[in-house]
This record gives structure tokens, sequence and C-alpha cells, in this order.
């Protein structure tokens, strides 16, 4: 780190620890306290560091800190995620990549189940799928029933049984479909260049499937904002759709929404599907 770095990193630190009070943490007030917050070294006692190196990263001084010293100041001063990163990044440590999230915030949840007309759900990074309304339960299939390992729409798409015909949940697009998972999972292979559960998909793909392969090979990342088609249902009958693509960039999750035209045979064939639901469905994946 070079000295205007040393004094970003001190000046936030200083900061942090001047908005806990020894309350916050368990600590005695104690007489004569003049500064705001904790003090230095108290600080450096719930970090487990000496007082002497804490002082010295205060003023601007101290060498490189190491990472298990930032993770041991981050639990001290109570620091938020983001807070964490920033730290991180002072430090010239940039933090190592999680893997993809699979938690939905609770208000996407809600989301999904105030769209009765739409068959929505939400997808991960690699294409598992993490949260569905009843809707798309009944258009797709009963997601739970299946076990994490059967949710992910990339692997049922190459490896599964219908692999063959490509014929996803009946889709008219389900090569577009395909196609456009693998360039999203390529990219996300990319983000999370450590994450055992990726490479172990892609390495899964790669080796069941030779159109995957030829399209891992060709390194395609492009997107494709919007997905149409049809579902051929086994109940209703086709279903033509549109689909639309909501990116939660903050988790690396995206929400797919299929509907129908206002007014359409698809959108009475949706509502009948709401009203029959998943009993004795039987959808083919």
């Amino acid at each position: 780190m070079d000295q205007r770095e040393r004094r970003e990193l001190a000046d936030f630190l200083r900061s942090r620890r001047e908005r806990i009070t020894p309350a916050d943490v368990g600590l005695p007030a104690g007489p004569r306290r003049r500064t705001p917050g904790l003090r230095r070294e108290e600080v450096a006692q719930l970090a487990f560091i000496s007082a002497e190196y804490y002082a010295r990263l205060e003023q601007g001084r101290a060498p490189h800190p190491s990472r298990e010293v930032l993770a041991q100041l981050t639990r001290a001063l109570r620091l938020t995620e983001a807070e964490r990163d920033h730290l991180l990044r002072l430090a010239g440590a940039p933090p190592e990549p999680p893997g993809p999230s699979r938690e939905v915030r609770p208000s996407i949840v809600d989301l999904l189940r105030r769209m009765p007309d739409a068959a929505a759900v939400v997808l991960s990074a690699t294409y598992e799928v993490l949260a569905w309304n009843d809707l798309a339960a009944a258009l797709m299939e009963d997601f739970s029933a299946l076990p994490r390992r059967d949710r992910n729409l990339v692997r049922r798409a190459y490896l599964g049984p219908h692999r063959h015909g490509r014929r996803l949940y009946g889709l008219s697009d389900a090569d577009d479909f395909a196609r456009t998972a693998a360039r999203h999972l390529r990219a996300a292979a990319a983000r999370y260049p450590d994450d055992a559960e990726v490479r172990s998909l892609v390495g899964e793909l790669l080796a069941g499937s030779e159109e995957f392969a030829r399209l891992w090979a060709a390194h395609d990342v492009a997107d494709r904002p919007t997905f149409c088609g049809t579902f051929a249902h086994p109940l209703v009958g086709p279903v033509p759709v549109r689909g639309d693509v909501l990116d939660l960039t903050d988790r690396d999750q995206r929400v797919l929404i299929y509907s129908a035209v206002p007014g359409s045979p698809s959108e009475e064939a949706l509502r009948l599907l709401s009203v029959i639901g998943t009993q004795s469905m039987g959808v083919p994946g």
C-alpha cells in the first residue's frame, strides 16, 4: 500500500471504531472516556491483535494487514458485508468472490406470489430454480417434489431424459433456451472461478453433452433479454407465452416471467392451469 492508501484505511478504521459504544460490545464504559466510541486498545482486544499494531494501522504506519487480521477487524468493528468488502479493497485485498447466491429476498418471493396470471421462477447464476409461484409449478413442473440437483435447468436441458429432442417442458424454443443458458453459465464460471459447485456442474456437462462442449469451446457469453415460445402442456395443450427476464444484480439472480397476451386462448389456458394446479400433472421434464 502507498501512503494515500494507508491514510484511507486509517480513516475508515477510525470512523468505524468511533461509532461503536462499549455497551455495543459488552465492555464497561469506565470513567474519563474522552473519545467517542471504542478506544484503540479495546478494538485490538476484540480483534485479538496487539494494541501497538492497531494504533499503527490508524496512524497509517503499519505494513499490509493479512486477510486473517482483516477478518478479525471485521468482527471486532461489526462491519456490514459492504463495509467488509470496502475494508478489503482499502487494504489491497479484494474480496474473494463467493459462490452463486441461493438466497432469494423475501420481497421477491412475495412478488412471485402476487403474479397469479404469470408463471415466474427465480434462477441462480447457474440456472438453478430457487423460487417459483404456483402457476410456474403447474405450467412447468412441481419443483418442490424434486431434489435440488434436478432443479438445475442447464442440467435438465443437456442431460435430462428429453435432451436429444431438446423439448424441455415441451418448449418450442427449448434449443434457444439451452444455448442461452450455456452462455450464461460460461459467464458465471468466470465470475466464480473457485466455486466447487460451478466447476462440478461445468465438468459434468462437458463430459455428458457434446453439444454443450461445442458451445463451451466457442466462449460465447452473449445475452438475450427475453424468452418467447410455446409450452406443449399435456392437459391444456399448446400455450404460447411471452418471456421476460428481470435481473437481480445484487444477488446475481434472474426472475424469468412467462405471460400470455391478454384476451388470448393462452391466457385462458393459464387461468385453467391456475385452477388445476399440480394435481396429477405428470408434466414431462
